[in-house]
């Protein structure tokens, strides 16, 4: 039974990203925000009719984050130290952020480290902006317990 109260979903163009407590750079779109179970099959011995699917562990894809090319070079400095065998791991959090400026929902990424940075397609008939992106490998996704806020019953 419905309270009466209606609740929108939130826009996807509002987020935040942060690693370290740290908002490095205003990111343009964020993918593998996903957790999947994998399962095994299992054959059972005269059950011809279907096949079991145990439950194995949870996976996650890579992290990829993207945004336009500017002057700050965080991300290239830990990419580079990845690549001279230092791969520093950060916990990262984003935000999907609501109307009003305030965070609406939260996930947590633990321990992660950058595997491949992407430079921008460079064309000379495009006015389109210089884009880099990066991904990351990580040891797990939570969703930030409290976000969404409690919203009192009526």
């Amino acid at each position: 039974m419905s309270n009466g109260v209606r609740t929108d979903p939130y826009g996807g163009f509002r987020f935040l990203v942060e690693f370290d407590a740290l908002i490095v750079a205003g990111f343009s779109e964020v993918t593998g925000l996903e957790t999947t179970l994998e399962t095994e099959d299992y054959q059972e011995g005269g059950v011809n009719t279907y096949t079991h699917k145990l439950p194995t562990r949870f996976g996650t894809p890579k992290l990829v984050l993207k945004r336009g090319l500017t002057e700050s070079q965080e991300l290239w400095s830990w990419v580079e130290d990845a690549k001279r065998g230092r791969a520093e791991r950060k916990t990262g959090r984003i935000f999907l952020m609501h109307a009003t400026g305030v965070p609406a929902w939260g996930w947590s990424v633990t321990r992660a480290y950058p595997t491949k940075w992407g430079g921008p397609d460079l064309k000379a008939e495009q006015g389109a902006v210089a884009m880099e992106s990066l991904e990351l490998v990580h040891e797990g996704l939570e969703k930030i317990q409290g976000l969404p806020p409690e919203r009192p019953r009526v």
